[in-house]
């Protein structure tokens, strides 16, 4: 147990219906060893997911009322909720997000924005949490993140930007590419529990770089950490990650709209899990 307050953060999950909250959460407790083994949303092998405690929400696959749990990554202790994306239960969402210090938005990489994503982003911004946008289910058929981020920024007026790239789409999913560190991550194993990291391959190269510094500014504004100076000089990544916080760059920081940072994967196959699980520092 860590009795360091400073280290102690109180997360929430949101998204439209079917995005993937409960499955990424699912994950998110079997890498950080809080589980054993992955079990469906469903209960398609009898189990049903951790965070799925009703009978009714193991039988249609969705979730009722928001869960609770726990658990520590890097020397902190999460607290995680995990909220219904169904209209009808938007009520579980609104009194969550009065104890959260931050949120997770969860989009799908196919249908992007959707109606109930609008109406969990205008509750967060109601109780002014700051969140980021995790972009769930680049492994489908469709899977388009830019379009996603695209949207983030039309629909919801947010100043989005990816901290990573897809390492291939749809069935060709492979990995992401890092644009803090610079550097290409692929998930090995049966759970994707063995991460891999290389070198940016060359066809994506020119894309990290673009992508990494936004178009026409002198600032590159960074997750968790502020608004960077990018000239004259770039920052290490060291010095991004140790960066002040609380300088309007997560969205609803403040009531500022800030940045929306957005990082993408998979929910659900092996090869994109582990960045969802990063999102949630």
């Amino acid at each position: 147990m860590i009795s360091d307050l400073k280290r102690i953060r109180n997360i929430g999950i949101s998204a439209h219906i079917d995005s993937g909250k409960t499955t990424l959460t699912e994950r998110i407790l079997f890498y950080t060893k809080r589980i054993r083994v992955i079990h469906d949303v469903k209960g398609k092998d009898g189990v049903g997911a951790k965070m799925d405690s009703m009978e009714l929400e193991r039988e249609r696959g969705i979730t009722i009322q928001s869960a609770a749990t726990h658990c520590e990554w890097n020397n902190h202790f999460i607290n995680i909720i995990d909220t219904p994306g169904h209209v009808d239960f938007t009520i579980e969402v609104e009194r969550s997000l009065r104890v959260l210090d931050g949120a997770v938005l969860v989009l799908c990489a196919v249908a992007g924005v959707q109606s109930q994503s609008m109406t969990v982003d205008r509750q967060m911004r109601r109780y002014k949490v700051p969140r980021l946008a995790f972009i769930n289910k680049s492994d489908r058929t469709g899977a388009n993140p830019f379009r996603v981020v695209a949207q983030l920024r039309e629909k919801l007026k947010h100043n989005a930007v990816l901290m990573q790239i897809p390492i291939g789409l749809e069935a060709e999913h492979e990995g992401i590419v890092d644009l803090i560190e610079m550097k290409a991550h692929y998930f090995d194993g049966a759970n994707g529990d063995v991460r891999r990291t290389e070198e940016i391959p060359e066809s994506l190269r020119a894309q990290a770089e673009e992508r990494r510094l936004p178009p026409g500014g002198d600032v590159a504004p960074v997750a968790g950490v502020g608004i960077v100076p990018t000239r004259p000089r770039a920052r290490r990544p060291k010095e991004i990650r140790a960066g002040p916080r609380g300088c309007g760059c997560l969205t609803g920081l403040d009531g500022d709209p800030g940045v929306a940072p957005a990082r993408r994967g998979s929910g659900l196959r092996r090869a994109r899990r582990r960045s969802g699980q990063d999102a949630e520092q």
